[in-house]
C-alpha cells in the first residue's frame, strides 16, 4: 500500500498546476500541486531536460507543461469507460528525440440497440437489468 504522506505518495499523486507558484493543495485530497517554477528548479538542480510523468488522465494522451519541460502521459484511452480521452506512448531515440504514438478513443457504443423499423429511435432497456438494479440502489 502507498502511504497517505511522504515521498512515495508525492511521486504517485502530485500534479502540475499552471495557476500555482511553488506548491499548492491538490484537489485529489492527497499530496500537492506544483507550478512551473518547481519544474524548472528540479530540472536545473539535477541537470535534466524533461520530466516524464503519468497517473493523471489527459485528453490527448499526452500533455506538455512548463514550457515543454514536463510531459504527462496517459496510455489508457476511454479511461474506465467514463472519459473520452486518447491514450499515448512516448518513444525516445538514442539521440533523446521524443515522439508520441496516440491511441484514439473508440466511439462509444449504445448498450442497447434495436434494428427494427424505428432503428433511429433509442429503445427502453429491459427491466431488471444490472443497470436498473444499480440505479434503484442509488
Amino acid at each position: 500500500d502507498v502511504p497517505d504522506t511522504g515521498l512515495l505518495c508525492d511521486l504517485l499523486w502530485s500534479d502540475p498546476d499552471k495557476d500555482v507558484q511553488g506548491w499548492g493543495e491538490n484537489d485529489r485530497g492527497v499530496s500537492f500541486t506544483f507550478g512551473p517554477d518547481i519544474v524548472a528548479k528540479f530540472l536545473n538542480r539535477h541537470d535534466l531536460d524533461l520530466i516524464c510523468r503519468a497517473h493523471q488522465v489527459v485528453e490527448d494522451g499526452y500533455e506538455f507543461f512548463a514550457k515543454r519541460q514536463l510531459v504527462t502521459l496517459f496510455s489508457a484511452p476511454n479511461y474506465c469507460g467514463e472519459f473520452d480521452n486518447a491514450g499515448a506512448m512516448m518513444s525516445v531515440l538514442e539521440t533523446l528525440m521524443c515522439s508520441f504514438q496516440v491511441l484514439k478513443p473508440s466511439e462509444k457504443k449504445a448498450k442497447y440497440t434495436y434494428s427494427g423499423l424505428n432503428s433511429g429511435r433509442p429503445i427502453t432497456p429491459p427491466r431488471h437489468t444490472e443497470i436498473t438494479k444499480k440505479a434503484s440502489k442509488a
